[in-house]
């Protein structure tokens, strides 16, 4: 799937037209549920969505790849931050197969120099990860307070003035991982990232080779990856021991699973860095 990048609009407004926002750990996003419902007859481009309801899947290899859905791994990812005290200021990070994009959107609170997300499937960064970044610009420093009982605004705020600040340390890319390291590793200079984040990104085997050499090309060479998955995944056979099991064999990167988590299907946090790395 060809590489893409998708631009901010300059209207911020229209990013956010027609969409339902809610809110999780503080941060906003958008209602998947309502851009089904508005999409349905077919208005995205792929036709991902009216693909992904008729056939009541979460995944169509090659087709959509999940990025409409939050996983649960991302909430796991989001607390190790906060409990590991993972700094992003001033750091370069990648949202790989981003989805809602809510692990950036984490780290540009936490200050980072500039975010890039990803996904396979260019309606969920139209329809999803962009407009939830908008929102978490727009509406920063609004917060929602978690003790009144007033529930959040559904609708986010208009968007005012210039583009805010911290979008601008933001850009969107579309396309399967070859394509857009391709893409990313043509712009002069190269900057490679500090640190790269994904969740659930590890369920089919066939995709590990394309992933591990997304890391090696795009990862800085004191960079570190954090990865997010579960134990295993039941009808595509990927899982993160057989993906450690992977790395392992390509002897690049040196992992380590930094959390497990037992709560239902067993998860697990690990951490990549080269070998060679400091």
């Amino acid at each position: 799937k060809a590489a893409k990048e998708h631009k901010i609009p300059e209207d911020l407004n229209k990013v956010l037209e027609n969409k339902v926002m809610k809110t999780v750990s503080d941060l906003y996003y958008t209602s998947t549920a309502a851009v089904e419902m508005r999409c349905l007859d077919g208005t995205d481009e792929e036709g991902i969505i009216s693909k992904s309801v008729s056939s009541h899947s979460d995944l169509i290899p090659g087709v959509y790849e999940g990025g409409l859905k939050i996983w649960e791994c991302t909430f796991d990812l989001i607390r190790y931050f906060s409990e590991a005290e993972i700094e992003f200021t001033n750091k370069a990070v990648l949202d790989l197969g981003c989805g809602a994009g809510l692990l950036g959107i984490v780290a540009l609170k936490g200050e980072a120099e500039k975010v890039h997300f990803q996904d396979y499937n260019s309606t969920v960064i139209d329809e999803i990860t962009l407009p939830n970044a908008v929102a978490n610009c727009i509406n920063a420093g609004s917060g929602v307070n978690k003790k009144t009982s007033k529930p959040p605004s559904k609708r986010p705020k208009k968007a005012e003035g210039l583009l805010p600040d911290a979008l601008n340390k933001c850009r969107f890319f579309s396309g399967e991982w070859s394509a857009v390291s391709k893409l990313l590793l043509s712009n002069k200079p190269v900057s490679k990232y500090d640190i790269i984040l994904t969740s659930e990104t590890i369920y089919n085997p066939d995709y590990y080779s394309a992933l591990h050499d997304t890391l090696a090309q795009l990862l800085d060479k004191n960079g570190r990856v954090y990865l997010a998955g579960k134990v295993l995944y039941f009808g595509v056979g990927g899982g993160i021991y057989i993906f450690e099991k992977f790395i392992e064999e390509r002897n690049v990167f040196r992992s380590s699973i930094v959390k497990i988590i037992d709560k239902g299907l067993q998860r697990c946090i690990m951490e990549i860095a080269f070998k060679d790395s400091s």
